[in-house]
């Protein structure tokens, strides 16, 4: 199956001083990438304030709509959530698909989700973001109901929809409800060993770190939201044993219905005992990244627990070094690697390490620092159990 070729539109407020379209556009690309789009063409506008209307100028609107008749493009793709309204205006200006970046993550979601699990937390979030999107769109969504006898007398088409997606809403959330509970008694189940999740931004190498800590296969692929599906390994380093839990990657503009759908699996992130936060040392927006991933910790209650920061992809690292007569000031890429660990290790409260998943490299210095971190939590959990802690070179 080809391609499907889109536009991107992205806007900014003049008054934002930090304004990252490019990079933003950046991210909304590989995302279509991932849902099997190719991007054609981007159109940005620095406004001084959002068109509540179409979201971007009039003016702006006629470029894009000039640019898409003459060019085979099947939909277009804003790096925002848009409204209701918004959507069903723009919907009448083009004749293409529209999207927003909510509607293209949760339909990535819906082509990553495996398991009955997954599929049910996509669903739901699917059906949150569409129902009050409804409005002059015709679904035919009673025929999944059967059609004959399910519409009331005088009852509009669109009104059926609604009747049907509220319904379909609370059918998920009822069963999303037994499914917590499910992972509730499965967590009790595990015992009082320690719990460590890795967390980060979408396609930092967590899955990677995982099968090296593991030993195991779990899917690894350079695309956004790789993995969907919690999954959990039993650890042993040294003597001691651990469980380790791989979960979904977080992502700037996360949308809310998805944080409430993957609600069970957010959980083994709350319910951890350590945070292992993983970054890709080579993306050129990590801190951003790092950002986005604290405030998604502080959203679901996670954030005060002990963490270690692992700075991955060392080996795909640039450093380019800045000529002793060249006044300006230094960027990110003119940082060496050393640099960045002496700035690093003395402003993070947390324990930092630089490695290569794929490489290999530095593992045995995460390995060390999660040992002692997981000892730690253990001897307070076991204050009288006889439990020998070997050095990790022991073990």
């Amino acid at each position: 199956m080809g391609y499907e070729n889109a536009v991107l539109i992205g806007a900014a407020l003049k008054s934002d001083k930090d304004n990252k379209l490019d990079e933003y556009l950046d991210e909304l690309e590989f995302l279509a990438e991932t849902a099997g789009v190719a991007t054609k063409k981007r159109f940005t506008q620095n406004m001084d304030y959002f068109n509540s209307k179409t979201f971007i100028g009039s003016g702006k609107i006629e470029e894009v709509l000039d640019y898409v008749q003459n060019n085979e493009i099947d939909l277009i793709i804003f790096d925002e959530e848009l409204s209701p309204s918004q959507l069903k205006n723009l919907n009448r200006l083009f004749e293409v698909k529209i999207l927003d970046r909510t509607n293209l993550i949760l339909d990535i979601f819906a082509k990553r989700a495996q398991t009955a699990v997954a599929k049910t937390q996509v669903e739901l979030a699917q059906y949150q973001y569409l129902l009050p999107r409804l409005s002059g769109m015709w679904t035919h969504l009673e025929r999944q109901r059967g059609g004959i006898g399910m519409r009331g007398p005088g009852e509009k088409e669109i009104e059926t929809d609604r009747r049907i997606v509220r319904d379909r809403i609370t059918k998920l959330k009822e069963d999303l409800k037994k499914i917590d509970k499910q992972k509730q008694i499965q967590r009790k189940g595990r015992g009082k060993l320690v719990r460590v999740a890795l967390v980060g931004y979408t396609n930092v190498g967590k899955s990677t770190l995982m099968n090296l800590l593991t030993k195991s296969e779990v899917f690894a692929e350079n695309k956004l939201f790789a993995t969907l599906d919690t999954t959990v390994r039993k650890v042993a380093i040294g003597n001691l044993p651990f469980l380790l839990t791989d979960t979904v990657g977080f992502i700037r503009k996360l949308p809310h219905n998805l944080v409430e759908a993957f609600k069970s699996t957010l959980d083994e992130v709350r319910e951890a005992d350590v945070l292992v936060h993983v970054v890709d040392i080579s993306h050129q927006e990590f801190e951003d990244q790092i950002d986005v991933v604290n405030k998604t910790l502080h959203e679901i209650g996670a954030v005060d627990k002990p963490q270690i920061v692992v700075f991955n992809k060392i080996d795909n690292y640039n450093f380019v070094p800045q000529e002793e007569f060249d006044l300006a000031p230094k960027t990110k890429q003119n940082f060496s690697l050393d640099d960045l660990k002496e700035m690093w290790m003395a402003k993070n409260e947390y324990k930092t390490v630089f490695i290569s998943a794929k490489k290999k490299i530095n593992i045995e210095e995460l390995r060390k620092n999660l040992y002692e971190d997981v000892k730690n939590i253990h001897a307070q959990r076991f204050p009288f159990n006889d439990f020998y802690y070997p050095d990790i070179e022991e073990g």
